[in-house]
């Protein structure tokens, strides 16, 4: 599952709704949208962020969140390197190798470094 799935997940278990109600309202098919919520889809497209932010009445800040997410939880991500040092590829490769392997404290360790990397840089 991604974030944008669980976030939907919650919005929906929040409004006490199934997600082929879900589905119909917004126009999509229940395996679509179930594909959506576990990660098996790449990034919605803008309209449908749209439709589902007026489908549960979220304010502007929660919608603005809800399309954060969506952009950080794309399944397949592609990671361009080029014109970056060799070293750059090489963790990029790597890290596409283990990432399956890493626990939650390390996924957790490597996110803080790099948000501290953008604040400081």
């Amino acid at each position: 599952m991604t974030p944008f799935g669980e976030a939907i997940r919650k919005l929906r278990l929040r409004k006490g709704v199934s997600q082929k109600q879900m589905a119909a309202a917004l126009n999509l098919s229940p395996a679509y949208l179930s594909a959506l919520e576990h990660g098996k889809r790449g990034l919605p497209s803008f309209d449908l962020l749209q439709r589902i932010a007026g489908y549960f009445n979220i304010i502007w800040d929660e919608a603005e969140e809800l399309f954060l997410l969506a952009r950080v939880s794309d399944p397949r991500v592609v990671i361009d390197t080029s014109g970056l040092e060799p070293e750059y590829t090489a963790f990029a490769n790597r890290l596409s190798i283990e990432i399956r392997h890493l626990d939650k404290a390390t996924i957790r360790a490597l996110m803080a470094m790099l948000e501290n990397t953008r604040k400081s840089g």
